[in-house]
């Protein structure tokens, strides 16, 4: 597990939590919030910066692969997470997933200590991964994956369960062999289980608590000097 005090010292930590589509990685997100404190974690999903959709007709929008790279704008991301690290506030795009398009809205998020950054492929990009100082990924049968997209799509997404299915067999499974399940080799830390992985989650939250420690007492021996 590779951590960097000295760097963390000097900027915010980024923490990258991948994983195919259900694993668990908001789990694994929402652990870490809780457990190092909401207050000192800015959290970004790279979900929010799917490529908005609205100018095509609905069906064109459902025929898009959405599980491929190109179908993220993930040069916004990075340019965020850069503002970030320099101090100033982003606005997040906000995305709805019913109609496959961005609202006029955006989530402004402050800079923290820890920048938290959760996606099925924010390893599979080079620029997006180079800025991670810790790379967790979360791994999880192919079945149980596949029955909590189900549920989540049918119940927060409004889809019907053999859209969910079509879409799993066409673009889901492929781009997950072709692009996340190779990205696991560049991750510090893999959790089995993901939520359920209460030791994985100990060792992860311990770690990045003692690095925000160390940081606060640089920072106070800094302004005492």
């Amino acid at each position: 597990m590779m951590f960097d005090e000295e760097r963390m010292q000097e900027r915010p930590v980024i923490v990258g939590v991948a994983g195919g589509s259900g694993s668990g990685k908001t789990t694994v997100s929402r652990a870490i919030l809780e457990r190092v404190g909401p207050e000192r974690i800015a959290y970004i999903q790279h979900d929010s910066y799917y490529r908005d959709m609205s100018h095509l007709p609905p069906h064109e929008r459902a025929r898009i692969n959405y599980d491929h790279p190109d179908s993220l704008e993930t040069g916004l991301l990075v340019a965020h997470l850069r503002m970030l690290q320099a101090g100033q506030p982003v606005e997040i795009p906000v995305y709805d997933f019913a109609t496959h398009a961005r609202l006029p809205e955006t989530r402004r998020v402050e800079p923290r200590p820890v920048i938290l950054v959760e996606g099925i492929l924010v390893f599979a990009e080079p620029e997006l991964r180079s800025l991670f100082d810790v790379k967790i990924f979360v791994d999880t049968d192919a079945d149980i994956r596949f029955i909590r997209r189900l549920e989540r799509d049918t119940r927060e997404r409004g889809r019907s369960v053999q859209s969910v299915i079509e879409q799993y067999l066409t673009t889901v499974r492929p781009m997950h062999e072709e692009f996340v399940e190779p990205s696991k080799r560049y991750a510090d830390v893999i959790i089995p289980r993901g939520g359920h992985n209460r030791v994985a989650l100990d060792m992860v939250t311990s770690r990045i608590l003692s690095l925000l420690e160390a940081a606060e007492r640089q920072a106070q021996k800094k302004r005492s000097e």
